[in-house]
């Protein structure tokens, strides 16, 4: 009983704890077409008339996409046709539509697909255009490319973790509405329940190595924070086989950005601010390294794969097409369309860049007014990840 007791309390202690936010009856009561801006930065719509040229700079994207774009779609209508037809998919936003016309949307789109290289303007007549308020922070992940091995070795010191048999997760939304999508993370510490293990405890103190294996070993340390960050990436084995490491799940404590905690100490300035830059400060600084690492708390186990990776709809991710989203206001499955700068690895310049994307993911950062934008693997993309930080604006596309 005392075990359930304690659960209790942290249930109303995360109710009186909890952000404000607007009620899903006010939000379905504003007309569609203009929502007040909320005070707190919540994001809403807006509907508005596309830009031709911006249209065309679409449709190019989604030319050099070639076939991976009829994949994305077809992995997103898979998903959309998975929920309730009648449930409402944007009540934060403020848009009245239901999944069944949220698919409808993605369908259609998937019909006219062919026909938009030689009749770009289908984008114009045939869709809704809400443009998301306010602007978005658009930023960037990658799927990383480490050295590792799946079997002890000298070479390869740094545990990569599975998820432990004694974390344990219950769904908040179980006990009370306004919970709806929190998870609580914990285990249980003889009558009581505690919260689970922090990253100083796993990596500084070892405290998984009498409960299980790592799933595979790694060369470098920091190499295995960055894909804690990204969620998942390839084992380069030492046969030359790749394997892919997946998401498999979190220790709950909240995700503490390393590049805001070294900015606040004045290691790095925000014009320096990179993952390369990151990168390189702790190569150089190796005593500070682990008390570095250590203040962001939260930590992420893994899965081993043949294919990947693998977004939050259970599928493989494409390329500059799919998009992180806080799905409390862009639920997965919904057709995006952005327009913000790209960083240009050749020239170092910034360059204005129109791409449709799908929301196929989401992450512990992706709050409110961000998108994280997928870059795929390999040098360029690490780099364009590490280096994405900038304003969009973000388009909401619906079937008329």
């Amino acid at each position: 009983m005392t075990r359930f007791f304690y659960l209790f309390c942290v249930l109303t202690l995360c109710a009186c704890a909890g952000k404000v936010q607007q009620s899903t009856s006010e939000a379905e009561q504003i007309p569609e077409q203009f929502i007040a801006t909320p005070e707190d930065g919540t994001p809403y719509a807006q509907i508005c008339n596309p830009d031709p040229t911006f249209i065309q700079s679409l449709v190019a994207h989604i030319e050099s996409q070639g076939s991976a774009w009829a994949r994305g779609i077809e992995e997103s209508l898979l998903y959309v046709r998975s929920r309730p037809d009648q449930d409402q998919v944007f009540p934060l936003a403020g848009i009245s539509c239901s999944w069944a016309q949220l698919g409808e949307t993605l369908e259609y789109f998937q019909r006219v697909l062919p026909q938009l290289a030689r009749d770009p303007l289908i984008l114009e007549r045939d869709f809704f255009w809400y443009k998301m308020r306010p602007d978005f922070l658009v930023t960037g992940y990658y799927e990383p490319e480490l050295q590792g091995s799946l079997e002890p070795n000298p070479g390869y010191p740094i545990p990569i973790w599975g998820l432990p048999p004694t974390l344990r997760t219950v769904d908040l939304g179980k006990f009370h509405p306004r919970w709806q999508g929190e998870t609580l993370v914990y285990q249980e510490g003889g009558t009581e329940i505690i919260p689970f293990y922090t990253r100083h405890e796993i990596d500084g103190q070892g405290a998984l190595e009498t409960m299980q294996k790592p799933i595979a070993w790694a060369r470098d340390a920091v190499d295995v924070f960055f894909l804690h960050i990204q969620g998942s990436g390839r084992l380069c084995l030492p046969d030359g086989q790749v394997v892919h490491v997946l998401y498999a799940g979190k220790n709950g404590h909240e995700y503490v950005s390393l590049g805001k905690t070294m900015m606040d100490q004045g290691l790095l300035t925000p014009d320096k601010m990179s993952m390369q830059s990151i990168r390189d400060y702790l190569s150089k600084h190796p005593k500070q390294m682990r008390a570095l690492l250590d203040s962001n708390p939260s930590y992420v186990f893994f899965r081993m794969a043949e294919k990947g990776p693998l977004g939050a709809m259970g599928r493989i991710l494409t390329p500059m097409v799919s998009v992180a989203t806080d799905a409390k206001f862009l639920p997965l499955g919904t057709l995006l369309a952005l327009d913000t700068t790209l960083p240009c690895q050749d020239t170092g310049q910034l360059q204005e860049t129109a791409l449709l994307t799908l929301a196929q993911d989401r992450g512990g950062a992706i709050k409110k007014a961000r998108l994280d934008l997928f870059c795929g693997a390999g040098a360029r993309a690490e780099f364009l990840a590490g280096h994405l930080k900038a304003p969009g604006h973000v388009f909401l596309l619906l079937k008329k």
